[in-house]
């Protein structure tokens, strides 16, 4: 992989994963109807209720270009993306704050969790009354996604989150930046798992003090 190749990677990521497109972890209704809301009440309760898991996923971004890595997840708020040799690439979120290391670019960025799409399903209470709109509720074959974006308008961009149904699963979720750039992370046999260790989500900046620190 070369080293522009990896800075293409890098800015997937910020979108998919680290990126501000929203106010904060709420969902706020819009125009939908009964049956789309019945959809998203059940899409919370499914959410709220996966207190941990692991999995694969595969990440691709809007030229067709994909990453894959390894997921654990332990709600509210925490989440670790180890991403596949020579990516270099490590996603932490230790409840506040997501941190995302590069360790062949020797970067290191912070952000806060609320601001970043992570907060759509770590939060520990997954509200429907602000901070994020829902726009669209589309049914597919094998399940269905739910389209949100900033309710305030402060930002652009959207977010999808797609489930499998029978069983309900969160299957993953794609984010488009305001020219309509998709970055699209797909989750592979994410299982509910039990006693994760908490040193999965810690995440130091390796670098030395006197070097800036990231965005937070």
């Amino acid at each position: 992989m070369t080293s522009s190749s990896l800075g293409l990677t890098r800015r997937s990521l910020s979108l998919a994963l680290a990126a501000a497109p929203f106010a904060g972890p709420a969902l706020a209704q819009s125009a939908v109807s009964p049956a789309d809301q019945a959809l998203v009440d059940r899409a919370v309760a499914y959410l709220e209720g996966l207190t941990e898991a692991q999995g694969r996923f595969v990440q691709t971004d809007g030229r067709g270009r994909s990453v894959t890595g390894q997921l654990y997840m332990k709600r509210p708020g925490k989440a670790r993306f180890a991403y596949d040799p020579p990516s270099g690439l490590l996603v932490v979120s230790d409840g506040g704050v997501v941190s995302v290391q590069d360790t062949r670019l020797k970067t290191f960025d912070a952000y806060p969790l609320g601001t970043t799409p992570l907060s759509l399903f770590l939060a520990k209470t997954i509200r429907l009354d602000k901070g994020v709109q829902v726009t669209r509720v589309a049914r597919m074959s094998d399940g269905f996604s739910i389209t949100a974006r900033d309710g305030k308008k402060q930002t652009a961009g959207t977010i999808t989150l797609t489930f499998t149904d029978n069983p309900l699963a969160l299957a993953g979720w794609t984010v488009t930046d305001a020219q309509g750039r998709p970055t699209r992370v797909q989750l592979v046999g994410l299982q509910r798992a039990s006693g994760l260790a908490g040193s999965l989500f810690v995440l130091k900046d390796p670098r030395p003090k006197n070097v800036g620190r990231g965005k937070v």
